[in-house]
């Protein structure tokens, strides 16, 4: 009879771990990394102390005027003149306590999230938070104000472009991803003709087109503003890409989890929505978010039919004869404004892959 003796665990060697081997086996395992990584280094102590030098050592913080700005270093004085034009554009004064709001009431939504345990709950409280927010900032009903959205802008508007963006064009992605995977050839053919098309016409087209081409496709008489027009115009051209998403989310799904379907008498939708939508947009989230990070980017080319969002509105502001000269200070601001809201979308992405992550280990 065999006997067996039991071993204690032993602690890894001292070499094998800590900060030391992660250095070794990370940066310099070999030759071309180890060369790689000498010259990033080198790269970056070319970059970064002149940069922080530029921004903090010499930089010009105090004032309210171009003139107290000495020095070679970067003047922030413009940027906090020129703050309340860069987060509301030409909102009113005295009606900014309305937008604040908006967004206070968006991150209580976000966090009863966390108590919400029905999916369709949500999408309701979603759906009235829209409304009141459209309600807020736009005014004209309860006694507000009515604000005219020529006056939306910078930062405001390039949030308002982007949520509405995304929040319209993930359902109409979702139905020409069903359209395009659909056996009824009229059905798949319009999906596949719309998805095709928009894909292959750059975002810059298709808003010249809803700012010139979309009215006339409706009665005389008949009008939109500049900033629906880009919103029709954006949620369709975002809706294709996200179709091709979802569509290859689907694909990635085994065959088997259709035949389980069906085999339990699921029907169509049921099937859809209840087993395979699901798992599809599972596998689909790292390409859904790089999807809204590059709409979020993307807004910036509202400028060319005339809406102001964060970076139009720098270039305004830096064209102001008082502060002629500063725009390099403008476009730091607004590069890591553009950082944060990518960087945040970028963490919640990964933790949505780890919350609905159901792969055995």
């Amino acid at each position: 009879m065999a006997v067996y003796k039991r071993i204690e665990s032993r602690e890894a060697p001292s070499n094998s771990r800590g900060p030391v081997h992660w250095v070794m086996t990370n940066l310099f395992s070999s030759p071309l990394n180890s060369a790689m990584t000498l010259l990033a280094i080198a790269f970056l102590f070319w970059i970064i102390p002149p940069f922080i030098k530029w921004s903090v050592i010499d930089a010009n913080f105090k004032g309210t005027t171009s003139s107290a700005c000495t020095g070679d270093g970067a003047c922030w004085v413009f940027i906090k003149m020129k703050l309340d034009m860069f987060l509301y554009g030409f909102y009113p004064e005295a009606e900014k306590w309305r937008v604040n709001l908006t967004y206070g009431l968006f991150f209580v939504l976000i966090a009863s999230f966390k108590y919400m345990k029905n999916s369709i709950l949500k999408i309701v409280f979603t759906f009235l938070y829209f409304i009141v927010a459209y309600i807020l900032i736009h005014g004209g009903f309860f006694g507000l104000v009515e604000v005219d959205t020529n006056k939306w802008g910078g930062l405001m508007l390039t949030i308002i472009i982007s949520a509405v963006g995304i929040v319209c064009s993930f359902p109409i992605g979702i139905i020409f991803a069903f359209g395009r995977t659909s056996r009824l050839p009229i059905i798949k053919s319009i999906s596949v003709t719309y998805i095709e098309f928009i894909r292959g016409v750059p975002l810059i087209t298709i808003l010249f087109m809803s700012a010139v081409i979309l009215p006339l496709f409706f009665p005389e008489g008949i009008t939109f503003n500049k900033l629906l027009r880009a919103l029709i115009g954006i949620t369709l051209f975002e809706a294709a890409y996200i179709a091709e998403i979802i569509r290859g989310g689907m694909q990635a799904i085994p065959k088997g989890q259709y035949e389980a379907a069906d085999a339990i008498g699921l029907s169509y939708w049921q099937k859809m929505f209840l087993v395979i939508l699901p798992q599809a947009i599972k596998v689909a989230i790292p390409n859904l978010v790089g999807t809204f990070i590059a709409l979020f980017q993307d807004t910036t080319l509202v400028l060319i039919i005339g809406l102001f969002d964060l970076l139009a509105i720098v270039q305004l502001a830096s064209s102001d004869s008082h502060w002629l000269g500063y725009e390099t200070e403008g476009y730091v601001f607004v590069a890591v404004i553009y950082w944060i809201f990518c960087y945040a979308m970028s963490l919640y992405s990964k933790k949505l892959e780890k919350k609905f992550n159901t792969n055995l280990k």
